[in-house]
């Protein structure tokens, strides 16, 4: 009996062992790599959209061997966290904006000052394309997965804008570089997450909102704003990453997978989003009665004088960091004028 003891215990340790708590992000039956992603908006919302297409992409591309777990609407990871945590490892992949955290990222940030891109996916194909080339030090310590941003932003108002000078001590909710470019033009900007602007608009407290033109339809805003001063302002810029070390670790033919779909992803999100901005607008016209505005080429030049002080600050801003910074504005002008 004495001598069964030792076998008993040990067959005991073995079972128990194996009813602890796993590692989510460990390879799982079979060989599937499972990995978790953590994004902030909102399922319906087109980052979280570009989010799913990307882990079908993925686990068709890969014949199931990588399973991704998604996380929308900041389950797993707050938006101001999902960057630091994936360089924890607390996510394997996260979603982020960059504008969430000023200065971090230098070279990202110029995407989001006033070049007037005609669409969400030229600047989308212009960002993939400007990280692809620079190399920048602020994602040294993750893998960009891919990058991606929304449309140019709009006004949308309570009250019609068809001009600049409409914009007058306008309160309206807007953010990032937005913010000062209306607050230049003229306009009286509120800083505010978007999902306490349809209770601002109610109250008064705003009276609209410098936004890109889906949410629109994906938060009802046309019910409140049935005018909109179509300014193709700033985009808000996006990246995906994922933890370096889960991706050095990755089966080469993985990262084959994962590195291809980099540009790709990139192209298709600003082509779904700049689709779903024509559907809102058309959605908000039928429902809503919307008006869509367009400034005069004088108002046109007047918002292009109005952001080159914001680009050579930013010039100044940067170079002192020791970014190139005029390298990077060159090589953006350079793609838009192509």
């Amino acid at each position: 009996m004495k001598m069964l003891m030792p076998v008993l215990l040990a067959s005991v340790v073995a079972v128990l062992s194996g009813c602890g708590p796993k590692d989510p992000t460990a390879k799982a039956g079979a060989g599937t790599i499972t990995l978790n992603y953590a994004n902030f908006p909102p399922a319906s919302t087109f980052p979280c959209i570009q989010m799913e297409h990307w882990k079908t992409e993925v686990e068709k591309r890969t014949a199931g061997k990588v399973k991704v777990n998604t996380y929308p609407g900041g389950t797993l990871l707050g938006a101001k966290d999902i960057f630091d945590g994936v360089i924890a490892g607390t996510a394997d992949i996260g979603n982020f904006a960059m504008s969430y955290q000023p200065g971090r990222f230098p070279v990202a940030e110029a995407l989001d000052l006033p070049h007037f891109f005609a669409d969400a996916k030229t600047s989308s194909r212009i960002l993939a394309e400007l990280i692809e080339t620079f190399k920048p030090a602020e994602f040294a310590q993750v893998k960009v997965l891919t990058v991606f941003t929304c449309p140019p932003a709009l006004v949308m108002s309570t009250k019609e804008v068809k001009t600049l000078a409409d914009l007058k001590n306008l309160p309206l909710r807007s953010s990032g570089t937005g913010a000062e470019v209306m607050k230049r033009l003229g306009a009286s900007p509120v800083a505010m997450p978007q999902s306490d602007v349809p209770d601002a608009l109610q109250k008064g407290v705003v009276k609209g909102n410098v936004s890109s033109g889906e949410v629109l339809k994906d938060m009802n805003y046309a019910s409140y704003c049935p005018f909109v001063f179509k300014t193709d302002l700033c985009v808000t810029s996006f990246a995906v990453v994922m933890n370096k070390a889960k991706y050095d670790a990755l089966p080469a033919d993985v990262k084959q997978v994962f590195d291809a779909l980099y540009r790709e992803q990139a192209e298709w999100t600003g082509a779904y989003v700049d689709q779903h901005v024509l559907e809102a607008l058309a959605w908000s016209k039928e429902n809503h009665h919307l008006t869509v505005n367009e400034p005069s080429a004088e108002d046109r030049a007047v918002l292009r004088a109005t952001a080159q002080p914001l680009i050579e600050e930013y010039i100044a801003r940067v170079t002192a960091k020791g970014v190139d910074g005029q390298a990077v504005i060159a090589f953006i002008r350079g793609k838009i004028a192509k």
